[in-house]
């Protein structure tokens, strides 16, 4: 995204033209004095004894354009933020934890949250007001913002110990809370059990889901009733998971052209999006949708898997192997208008042919369904519509196969949405991951590319051994890279979702390298983000800024937190090294978070991904052999023939010899080739079965 200009180029930019954050650099040329968070902002705000007006967003983020254009673009509101207030501009995708910190406080006091947010704080930091969009002017019972801005500031001037202590009852609430005491009996399969009842009291049974308008798509719930369902083969809970799947990939939330899943519906039948579209979400969908296909064989989840990857390689992925962040819902200031179709544009693509058999696949009418025009969905069977035209069903196929390569090839000729083209670590570790499950299990080696390109680029541009702040040598990242920058202190998700990123691609690779950065992403978080007093982890290191308080998210949102993939990865490594040292961390805080994991499942989907690991006996497969050997590669073509998220996979076939392999991980030692041809020992708790080299013997194995 390039650097904005001011329409007339009158107008001079604000602090925020130095920034690199796109969200950042869209408010460059807002005639509101915009700060970037920083220090200069705090002192300023306390040198001239003013409130801080806080407003945070993200790029994609449609309602954060719409007060832009309302009230930040406004000369008269401008004019009073400035005489009123400090004003900082903050990107929660470049500072989760002041996003964090600060919409725990609007939650706290309205009881809702989300984005644009704005708080109001005291010049130390501390929230005592706040909310979210707010309006020009008084309408559906919200006050309109220059109204909150004189009021909030003058209850500032003439109400000081009413604020002050409102704000320090605030600053209490928002204190991470204590955890109960850990009780290792909780940790059993039980608490799967009992999720598997909760989740089933709101799972919408027609539409799929959980329940009512807005839906999300919350993949990793989904990846936890797949997990639930290996324990209890309750074939209503594997319903849960595929109906859901199938509906969200059906409905106007899937691009049925670009491939990729739009943020969440607006309603519940899957059928209208919010527009935009977030790394996270596709990362974690194309996980869950592969996930489906390994435990069903539903080859429609493994083609939407591969064509979210497609769209990810095509559109969000840099020429430096980085993936960018998300991709706007608005184009030409229209949210939408990329996406949608009218019967005419149809037919002037493909003819009237064509458009008649598109058109009922689409359900695209005249009518509309969004605004008089088009969002395309394949709400009914391929039969029913065949049936309907008076064509057979691979006839339908042929047809839409054709035409949906003709309408995103007349698509591509609009003017497209913008795109944030920042790298976030955490979520390109979660990109890094799905692309190299798939590389692995569907033996494809451009995704193995993918994955590796990525994680090169940020462990050669964005990651460091120490530096004059920490001489002892330790691995660190920064969050974000964009325009030949790295910037601001990595937090616990970077870490961790970047570590079981890594991890993923040595064991599809065997790329010992992969591993050893793996292990220095958990040792960074065991040294600077443990929580020794109470238990678990914090969002920030112990080198990071200050803050009124310092937050530690337990909930697994649209992103995991860092706490629940933390677990994960210490106790996956711990699988690999034999050294129980960091995963008796993870258990303790799995085991005081067992209660709520299972009668609260939707607040911890990740976690109970994390806890069906550690309840689990893990199988350890080793794979000997040579790079590209056939008989190798026959091997892992069946390890991933079924679905197991609880195997682990040490290879040598790659780049290291298996004597540095087996040094480094501990999983292959003593591992040998049979009769000199490519070897799978099958194991657990490091205990192995014959070892073997049929592929059918080890299907049988991995059976057992």
């Amino acid at each position: 995204m390039s650097i904005p200009t001011h329409p007339t180029g009158s107008r001079t930019p604000n602090r925020l033209i130095h920034e690199t954050s796109p969200y950042l650099l869209q408010h460059a040329y807002n005639p509101v004095d915009w700060y970037p968070w920083g220090e200069d902002a705090l002192a300023m705000a306390r040198q001239s004894d003013r409130p801080i007006m806080l407003s945070i967003g993200y790029s994609a983020c449609h309602w954060c354009h719409v007060m832009e254009r309302e009230s930040f673009e406004d000369e008269v509101t401008a004019s009073l933020m400035n005489s009123l207030y400090v004003n900082i501009k903050v990107d929660r995708e470049e500072r989760p934890d002041l996003d964090s910190v600060y919409m725990q406080a609007v939650q706290s006091l309205t009881g809702h949250g989300g984005w644009p947010m704005t708080v109001f704080l005291l010049p130390d930091g501390t929230p005592f007001y706040g909310g979210t969009y707010f309006p020009p002017e008084r309408r559906h019972g919200m006050p309109a913002f220059r109204d909150v801005l004189t009021s909030v500031a003058n209850a500032y001037r003439t109400q000081r110990a009413d604020v002050v202590q409102s704000g320090q009852q605030l600053r209490d609430m928002i204190a991470p809370a204590n955890l109960a005491p850990a009780n290792e009996s909780s940790l059993s399969l039980e608490v799967l059990r009992v999720a598997e009842s909760a989740y089933a009291k709101t799972f919408d049974d027609v539409d799929g889901g959980f329940g009512r308008a807005p839906k999300f798509p919350q993949p990793a719930n989904l990846e936890a009733l797949l997990r639930i369902w290996r324990h209890t083969t309750n074939s209503a809970t594997l319903q849960m998971a595929t109906l859901t799947l199938d509906r969200m990939a059906q409905g106007g939330m899937y691009d049925h052209l670009g491939g990729g899943f739009h943020r969440y519906s607006v309603d519940a039948v899957w059928l209208v999006p919010h527009f935009e579209k977030m790394l996270y979400d596709n990362a974690q969908l194309a996980r869950v949708y592969l996930a489906s296909w390994q435990a069903t064989g539903n080859t429609y989840h493994r083609d939407v898997c591969r064509e979210i990857l497609g769209y990810v390689l095509l559109e969000m992925t840099s020429t430096d192997g980085g993936f960018h962040a998300t991709q706007d819902a608005d184009s030409e200031g229209i949210e939408g208008k990329f996406f949608v179709w009218t019967p005419a544009e149809i037919a002037e693509v493909v003819g009237e042919t064509d458009a008649r058999v598109a058109c009922a696949w689409f359900d695209v009418t005249d009518r509309g369904n969004f605004e008089h025009k088009n969002i395309l969905h394949t709400a009914r069977d391929r039969d029913v519509v065949a049936t309907e035209l008076g064509i057979t069903v691979a006839e339908l196929d042929d047809t839409t196969t054709r035409v949906r390569a003709s309408l995103y090839q007349a698509r591509e000729t609009r003017v497209k949405p913008s795109r944030d083209d920042k790298v976030i670590v955490a979520w390109n570790g979660l990109m890094i991951r799905a692309f190299a499950e798939a590389g692995a299990i569907l033996d494809d080696t451009a995704y193995l590319d993918a994955a590796r390109n990525a994680s090169e680029f940020i462990l050669t541009t964005m990651a460091s051994a120490g530096d004059e702040s920490d001489p002892s040598g330790d691995f660190r990242l920064h969050r974000t890279f964009k325009d030949g920058q790295s910037r601001v202190n990595a937090f616990l998700e970077d870490y961790a979702c970047l570590g079981v990123g890594l991890l993923a691609l040595y064991e599809a690779t065997g790329e010992v390298r992969w591993f050893l950065a793996s292990q220095a992403c958990a040792s960074t978080i065991m040294k600077h983000f443990r929580d020794t007093e109470h238990g678990g982890f914090f969002d920030t290191s112990d080198y990071h800024e200050t803050l009124v308080t310092r937050p530690k998210d337990l909930y697994d949102n649209a992103v995991p937190s860092g706490t629940s993939v933390a677990c994960e990865l210490v106790l996956r490594l711990a699988s690999f090294t034999g050294v129980d040292t960091d995963a008796i961390v993870a258990r303790d805080l799995l085991a005081r978070l067992a209660k709520p994991m299972g009668t609260h499942p939707g607040a911890f989907g990740h976690l109970l991904c994390a806890l069906d690991f550690a309840v689990s006996t893990p199988l350890q497969v080793a794979i000997i052999g040579t790079e590209n050997d056939p008989g190798a590669r026959s091997l892992i073509r069946e390890l991933h023939r079924t679905y197991n998220p609880n195997r682990i996979v040490g290879i040598v076939c790659g780049d290291m010899d298996a004597a540095i392999a087996t040094e480094i991980v501990p999983l292959l030692a003593a591992r040998t080739v049979i009769g000199d041809r490519p070897t799978a020992y099958v194991c657990e708790h490091f205990a192995c079965r014959l070892p073997t080299n049929d592929p059918s013997e080890l299907a049988s194995q991995l059976a057992r």
